[in-house]
């Protein structure tokens, strides 16, 4: 019967979702001069690595109405309840002392050769060295960045930050994709349309090539995503490392 409830769903046409719904963060803090969406919003998902504004002092005052147009672009509905008018954006090393980087002669992981945005990190790529200075988010182990996507452009010779990768797009936007739903044995699967790119175990909007009916899914692997009661649980695996296709 469930199964069935949710077919029926799927077949009812209904206009597709404007944005995905995010909300303004207590305190907004970057960490490294360079102002996403991700560090104003709570929600963004993949359109949080969107750049907004450069910050060179201590903090940045952004316009709420430049932030909201700039949200809405990447996919993304900041209502502004409260009527703001200015965000503030502060350095991140400064709201929260105890992230302070070590400082002295120490070992850190270091870039081979230069990166470019979107790139998949290969064990070739990662090299120790010696820094005054390591980044407060600095990983320990090669493996925490193995197979992840550049966020940005990086330079060889750099300092390596766990804020420099994020997990790999397996699902780009508009892209076709298998629909999946299991539970209790029945399994079901369609064409669905991906309104928006996402990493393994990354919630998206997809919309059924037929009925044009949206529902958020789950994404599980390369062209894959899944929705029903075994959709949270696939969350689980976010961890998982795919090859970009």
């Amino acid at each position: 019967m469930k199964a069935l409830v949710f077919l029926a769903a799927l077949a009812v046409a209904t206009p597709a979702l404007a944005a995905t719904p995010v909300t303004l963060k207590a305190d907004a803090v970057d960490a490294d001069g360079v102002v996403t969406l991700g560090d104003i919003f709570d929600g963004a998902g993949p359109a949080g690595v969107t750049p907004v504004a450069s910050r060179t002092g201590n903090s940045v005052m952004l316009s709420a109405a430049a932030v909201r147009g700039a949200a809405a672009r990447a996919g993304l509905d900041w209502a502004n309840a409260e009527g703001l008018r200015q965000i503030v954006v502060r350095s991140g090393a400064i709201a929260n002392p105890a992230n302070v980087a070590a400082r002295g002669n120490v070992d850190v992981l270091t870039w081979a050769r230069s990166i470019a945005a979107g790139e998949m990190v290969q064990p070739q790529d990662l090299v120790w060295g010696k820094a005054a200075m390591a980044p407060a988010d600095a990983p320990n182990d090669p493996d925490a960045v193995v197979g992840m996507a550049a966020r940005r452009a990086l330079r060889a010779g750099a300092a390596v930050a766990a804020r420099d990768v994020s997990a790999p797009m397996v699902v780009k936007a508009n892209e076709i994709v298998t629909l999946t739903y299991d539970n209790q044995g029945v399994s079901l699967a369609l064409q669905a349309k991906a309104l928006s790119g996402g990493a393994v175990g990354e919630t998206i909007n997809v919309q059924n090539v037929t009925s044009k009916k949206t529902v958020a899914a789950v994404v599980t692997g390369p062209g894959q995503a899944a929705v029903g009661p075994g959709a949270e649980q696939l969350k689980l695996g976010r961890s998982s490392r795919y090859a970009l296709r």
